[in-house]
């Protein structure tokens, strides 16, 4: 079963216990190893008393030798069977991990690349990093230490202080006392850690999204010579960081030295009183086994106790990553790849009285009508701020609509992401190019052939002239390419993806007129079958497109350019003042 199923499985994906659920099988290896394991370690102390004792006996004369030899292979068979139950436990405790930590990354990665545009820019890039990974690792580290310390320490808290109460349960008490004491303080520790281990994790996010800026944008502070001012400001970060840290670490871990002595104190109260069941003065009668049974049996409760309140420490760490993760930790849910849609017949548009806006924002489209059919190119211009862009992002679920926009006798609000995937290319005005190959942000895994579609958007010559071609890498967001470049990349991926509809934004804006015009040729004959919405502030084509959409004070005209020429004057001025400007610049 794929990582995916498994996940789309499981309910209440938000929830802590279903990551628990996923791994019942690898658990229930856990428990019952680690219960044979930790009650296993009682044979540790019971050993060693009854090797000091044999000592004793061979010394006064009343043993032989070779029944501590037996005595001795007895222990090594019956550590090396609880050793051997705890190898399986780790083993399974690890494997729960390391397939915890890669489901969390898969719900946090699906949560993360099904969100919105402007839900991911609201999203600081560095915090969402750090959440990706740190938290992450906080978080299943915090689980595993649960996992393991619920035998490590619960069970075998149980047995050494069951195994202790055996030999005098006055004694018992007196030296446990102290455990609880470590637990208390503890305890009221954790508001500190929580605090401390909060802080340091929005520090982290701070400084890796302060790293990403200083890299990403390293040559523009390098032209403007504010190189410094960068610097300077980047050592701030790291300071910030490495102050949050410090006290992190400081309040979690040198606290541990602590809770040992605090747990350990008992044992002054086990030599006293111990001594005096020894000699046959104190509350029971003891042999020297009993003796160095009870306290190597106290030493070893001891120490786990301490690591008990250590364990909360990272418990409590955990709590603090989960939370700002949990958000982000949404169930995963397959895409539906269903459709009664034939996706190869070719479909009309129809859009009536489209009205579009932002959340909590006033409308910035209102009563747009209009239809195409494959085979049309339909240009959509403005002035500056008009809607073009938020017209061009409502195909593809961006945008929220009221009207009907209608494809296949179906509402495009109504159609899956699939279904949509399937109906519209998209090219934004911002080409978003992943650092990889030229090739591959083309194809996006695709394996066709590229060169046509290189060659469409009058790429393929620049290409060939460099070094690796077109594995050639783009760098970080495109940035080894210029703009020019940068827009044909993107321009041949819609092309190469095409679908029955094409959005195209802005797909000329930094390219010169003649390859303009070249490339406008090949777009119409690759896309002959498809309908195509250019939006587009360069208007020399228009009068080449079937049918304009011009956008203006929240409304829209739908028309042919020859007919805007003669009855919108808004239209024939920018057309005009274009075109003027054009031929000046030639």
């Amino acid at each position: 079963m794929s990582q995916h199923r498994q996940i789309k499985n499981v309910t209440g994906s938000n929830r802590i216990l279903s990551y628990f659920k996923l791994e019942l099988w690898s658990l229930t290896l856990v428990t019952v190893s680690g219960i044979l394991y930790n009650v296993g370690m009682l044979a540790g102390p019971y050993f060693e008393g009854q090797l000091a004792q044999h000592l004793f006996d061979i010394i006064k004369g009343y043993k032989g030798f070779y029944s501590m030899v037996s005595l001795v292979i007895t222990y090594l068979v019956v550590i090396l069977n609880v050793q051997l139950m705890r190898s399986i436990k780790r083993f399974y405790v690890r494997r729960f991990a390391n397939n915890t930590s890669r489901n969390m990354r898969h719900m946090l990665y699906n949560s993360l690349v099904n969100m919105s545009k402007d839900e991911l820019e609201q999203e600081n890039l560095g915090t969402v990093m750090t959440k990706a990974i740190a938290d992450v690792d906080a978080c299943v580290e915090g689980m595993r230490k649960f996992t393991t310390e619920v035998f490590d320490t619960g069970v075998v808290l149980v047995a050494y202080i069951s195994l202790l109460f055996f030999y005098d349960w006055r004694l018992a008490l007196i030296s446990c006392i102290f455990t609880p004491i470590a637990y208390f303080i503890a305890g009221r520790l954790k508001t500190l850690i929580t605090r401390y281990s909060l802080e340091y994790k929005k520090s982290a996010g701070r400084l890796s999204n302060a790293t990403m800026d200083r890299i990403s944008n390293a040559v523009t502070y390098r032209i403007y010579g504010s190189e410094s001012n960068r610097d300077m400001n980047y050592e701030s970060y790291l300071r910030d960081y490495e102050k949050r840290a410090v006290s992190a670490n400081l309040w979690e871990n040198t606290m541990q030295p602590l809770y040992n002595i605090v747990s350990m104190s008992g044992a002054v109260m086990i030599i006293y009183f111990g001594a005096k069941n020894v000699l046959g003065t104190g509350w029971t009668s003891w042999n020297i086994a009993a003796f160095t049974t009870f306290l190597s049996a106290f030493t070893k409760m001891a120490l786990k106790s301490s690591k008990a309140a250590k364990l909360f420490n990272s418990v409590q760490k955990a709590q603090v990553s989960w939370t700002r993760i949990k958000p982000l930790m949404k169930e995963y849910v397959e895409p539906n790849t269903h459709s009664s849609i034939d996706f190869l017949q070719p479909t009309k548009l129809t859009i009536s009285n489209l009205s579009l806006r932002w959340p909590s924002s006033s409308w910035i489209l209102k009563d747009i009508s209009f239809s195409a059919y494959p085979g049309q190119i339909i240009g959509v211009t403005g002035p500056i701020a008009c809607g073009k862009s938020s017209l061009g992002k409502t195909f593809i679920g961006e945008v929220l609509y009221e009207g009907s926009i209608r494809v296949w006798e179906r509402e495009l609000s109504e159609l899956s992401n699939y279904e949509r995937s399937k109906l519209v290319s998209y090219m934004g005005h911002e080409p978003e190019l992943i650092s990889d190959s030229i090739e591959e942000n083309i194809r996006l895994g695709e394996q066709r052939d590229i060169t046509p579609y290189l060659k469409a958007v009058c790429f393929d010559e620049e290409v060939a002239q460099m070094p690796q071609g077109a594995a050639t890498s783009v760098g970080s967001s495109g940035i080894r390419l210029s703009g020019g470049q940068q827009t044909r990349t993107a321009l041949a991926r819609t092309l190469y993806n095409a679908q029955q509809i094409l959005i195209l934004d802005d797909p000329f804006s930094a390219i010169d007129r003649i390859t303009e015009e070249e490339l406008f040729i090949n777009l119409r004959m690759l896309a002959r079958d498809k309908i195509i919405i250019l939006i587009s502030h360069r208007l020399h084509l228009f009068p080449t497109l079937d049918k304009v959409l011009f956008l203006d004070n929240g409304t829209g005209v739908f028309s042919t350019h020859e007919k805007l020429m003669q009855e919108n004057d808004a239209y024939t001025k920018l057309y005009n003042a274009q075109i003027s400007g054009g031929e000046q610049n030639e």
